[in-house]
C-alpha cells in the first residue's frame, strides 16, 4: 500500500526552467516517470507554463508553474541576486533539493532558498568546451559562477564532462555521480506505432538526425558531410527533426550545396518515434554534448548509429566514426532490432537512487 504524503515520505524538490522541447526537459520527464511515489513526495518548480511533453500525474507529485525572473536578472551577480531575489519555494522543507537546470538563476536560487538536508545540481553539458565555443555562455558564467560552491554534490549526464567541470570550477572535493539520461523505451515502442502522414521511400537509404538547430549540434558539419556522400550515394536521404536559431541558415546551406532534394527539415515533432521507425540510420555530429539522449532513443529503435568520434566520451559503449563520410558511403540497409536498454536504464536508476538518498 502506498504511503500518504507526510512525515514518512521522503520529500524531493526539483527546480527546472521549463518543459519545452529539449533533451534536458525530456530527461526530467523520464526521471519523474521512474520515481517511486509510494516512498517519495515530489514538488517540481517550473518557470514557464508551456509544456511540449505529456507530464506524469500522481497524487504525490505536484508541479508548480512559477513566474520567471526578469531577463536582466541573468546579468546580476549571483551572490547579490541571492540576497534579494524571491523564490516561490522559499522556506519549505525537503530532504533533497535539486537544481536540475544548472543554467538559470531561478533554479539555483530556488534550490538554495529551501531548507534541505542535501542540495544537488545536475550537469548537462561539457562546460569546459562550451566556455570556449559560446561567448554568450561566458557572459552568463561570469555572473552565475559563484553558485556551484553552495551545492553538496553533483550529477553529470556522462563521465566525459566531469573532468572539464572540475577544471573550470575548481571544485575537486565534492562528489559527482555520472547519471546518463534515462530512456523510456516502453514509451518509445508504444509511440512508434502511432499513424502519421509521412512515408520514406524504401528505395533509398534513409538517414535521420534530431536536435536543436544551433551551433553546438553541428548540423552545418553534417550537411558538408552529406554533400560528399551524395556524390557517391545519390540514394541517401537525410531527414532532420528539430528547430532552433540556425534553421534558416541551415536550409540556405543545404540549397547552396545542392542538397535541396536530398535533405528534408521536418521541424519539431511532438512524437518523433514514428519517423525514427521508418529510418535506416541515425547521424549526429555535435561539436560537444553533455550526453545526447537522442542517440540512445535511436539505438532503442534499432537504427544504425553514425556519430562523430568526439561523441564517444559522452556515450560510453557507443563507437564514433573516424571518417563519417566513408562510413555513410558504405552504409547498407539491414534488419532493425529494437533494444530495450534494460542494463543501461537499470544502472541509471540505481545511481539516481544514490544521488537522491541521504
Amino acid at each position: 500500500m502506498s504511503r500518504q504524503k507526510g512525515e514518512l515520505m521522503k520529500k524531493i524538490a526539483f527546480f527546472q526552467s521549463d518543459f519545452r522541447v529539449g533533451g534536458i526537459q525530456k530527461a526530467l520527464v523520464n526521471i519523474l516517470n521512474e520515481i517511486d511515489y509510494s516512498e517519495n513526495a515530489v514538488d517540481v518548480f517550473i518557470f514557464d507554463r508551456e509544456s511540449f511533453f505529456d507530464l506524469p500525474k500522481h497524487e504525490n507529485l505536484n508541479i508548480h508553474f512559477c513566474k520567471p525572473y526578469p531577463y536582466f536578472f541573468r546579468f546580476i551577480y549571483f551572490e547579490l541576486l541571492r540576497r534579494f531575489a524571491r523564490s516561490p519555494a522559499a522556506g519549505q522543507e525537503y530532504d533533497v533539493a535539486v537544481d536540475f537546470n544548472s543554467y538559470r538563476m531561478e533554479c539555483s536560487i530556488g534550490a538554495l532558498s529551501v531548507k534541505a538536508k542535501k542540495r544537488v545540481m545536475w550537469l548537462h553539458n561539457d562546460i569546459e568546451i562550451k566556455m570556449r565555443n559560446e561567448p554568450k555562455y561566458r557572459v552568463l558564467w561570469h555572473f552565475f559562477k559563484a553558485k556551484f560552491k553552495y551545492f553538496d554534490e553533483f550529477a553529470a549526464v556522462s563521465p566525459g564532462i566531469i573532468d572539464g567541470f572540475r577544471r573550470t570550477t575548481g571544485i575537486y572535493d565534492k562528489r559527482i555521480t555520472p547519471i546518463p539520461n534515462h530512456v523510456d523505451t516502453g514509451e518509445i515502442f508504444t509511440k512508434a506505432a502511432a499513424p502519421i502522414d509521412f512515408r520514406v521511400s524504401p528505395e533509398n537509404y534513409n538517414l535521420c538526425s534530431m536536435g536543436r538547430l544551433c551551433h553546438q549540434k553541428g548540423y552545418d558539419i553534417l550537411l558538408d558531410i552529406m554533400a560528399k556522400v551524395h556524390a557517391e550515394r545519390p540514394d541517401m536521404r537525410l531527414y532532420i527533426m528539430g528547430d532552433g536559431p540556425d534553421h534558416e541558415k541551415l536550409e540556405r546551406q543545404a540549397r547552396e550545396l545542392g542538397l535541396q532534394d536530398t535533405v528534408t527539415f521536418l521541424g519539431n515533432q511532438k512524437n518523433p518515434f514514428p519517423y525514427l521507425e521508418q529510418m535506416d540510420g541515425f547521424a549526429l555530429t555535435s561539436r560537444y554534448e553533455g550526453q545526447g539522449i537522442v542517440i540512445w532513443e535511436a539505438k532503442a529503435v534499432g537504427l544504425e548509429l553514425f556519430l562523430s568520434k568526439n561523441l564517444e566520451k559522452y556515450n560510453p559503449g557507443i563507437a564514433g566514426r573516424e571518417d563519417l563520410a566513408a562510413a555513410l558511403c558504405s552504409a547498407q540497409r539491414r534488419p532493425k532490432e529494437r533494444d530495450d536498454l534494460a542494463a543501461y536504464n537499470a544502472a541509471i536508476s540505481e545511481n539516481i537512487k544514490k544521488v537522491l538518498a541521504l
